[in-house]
């Protein structure tokens, strides 16, 4: 072999090293980066457009876990504003966000007075946004608004109470959340507990939730000013889901209705959401559920395996 031949062969293999160690190179970077992603979850970071007819999304990347820290870091994304000049930011200097918890799986915000400022379409894509951006924290099912301390009320003086996300149509596209006016016939206790008397309500809400949901949402609520009756169901009570199939409307509550806080009779608190959901064009029936299992009885005296049908007897007149 020639000396030529030789360093030929010695700059071939200096080349050869010099792409191995650089192949090496990009593998651990590789490597890295892969296990960077793995410790990271995207999160969807919901906006409102400045026309105030939908919301948008975009999104970020946390390694953030612990819940408080995690809504903190949600947050104030909500707060930032928005790269695209076409939207603005769920939460506004108007709105005041004056603090934020988190306990049994709701995140409860306390918004300055300010947020009444907001137009009525403004302030239900507010939530809208707020919401579907809160709710996908692990540990957080529900959020609940305060202004200034006090329950959210919505323009018709009721209390909006918890909200989930499902509440909310994902409208990125050109979907929009647009508030509609129904009379609801509510049935709710006399004075004495033993009866139902006739509530007829009129209620502004979002087009977005069921009419059956609508229903439960007002009964837990309960009465309003001017409403001669008395309330049937614990407010602590959480609606997990309301579906109608073939004319029964299957009712799936949390454990809280289980525990009475008012003097109603037993009858007279199943009847009220019996009776207030055939009211429904759509119902006929209602089964009442715990959790998903009907295997237990109200007040140990009334079975939920039994599909209840309206009761017109228990009714005042």
């Amino acid at each position: 072999m020639t000396s030529d031949d030789t360093k030929r062969q010695e700059r071939h293999m200096k080349k050869y090293g010099i792409r191995l160690c650089i192949m090496f190179m990009l593998v651990l970077t590789a490597c890295g980066k892969k296990q960077k992603a793995a410790d990271e979850t995207v999160y969807r970071i919901y906006e409102v457009n400045k026309e105030e007819t939908k919301v948008a999304s975009r999104e970020i990347t946390t390694t953030e876990t612990d819940t408080e820290k995690l809504l903190g870091v949600l947050i104030e994304e909500l707060e930032k504003t928005p790269e695209d000049t076409e939207n603005r930011a769920a939460i506004t200097e108007v709105i005041q966000l004056q603090s934020s918890t988190v306990a049994d799986e709701s995140a409860n915000l306390n918004f300055g007075v300010g947020y009444y400022a907001q137009s009525l379409t403004g302030e239900i894509l507010t939530r809208a946004a707020i919401v579907r951006t809160l709710t996908q924290i692990p540990d957080v099912n529900y959020v609940s608004f305060l202004v200034d301390g006090s329950a959210l009320l919505n323009n018709q003086g009721a209390p909006v109470g918890v909200m989930t996300a499902d509440q909310f149509i994902d409208n990125s596209g050109n979907e929009i959340n647009t508030e509609e006016k129904v009379t609801l016939v509510l049935y709710f206790a006399n004075e004495n507990g033993d009866k139902l008397k006739t509530v007829t309500r009129e209620v502004v809400y979002s087009s977005n939730i069921s009419l059956d949901k609508l229903v439960m949402e007002q009964l837990i609520t309960g009465v309003q000013d001017g409403e001669e009756a008395y309330p049937t169901i614990n407010p602590a009570t959480k609606v997990v889901s309301v579906t109608v199939s073939d004319g029964t409307c299957y009712v799936n509550l949390d454990k809280e209705f289980l525990t009475q806080i008012y003097k109603v009779d037993a009858n007279v608190t199943i009847y009220s959401i019996v009776n207030s959901l055939v009211e429904l064009s759509d119902v006929n029936r209602v089964q009442i559920s715990i959790n998903g299992e009907t295997d237990l009885s109200y007040k140990e005296s009334i079975p939920l395996a039994t599909v209840f049908e309206r009761n017109l007897e228990l009714v005042e007149q």
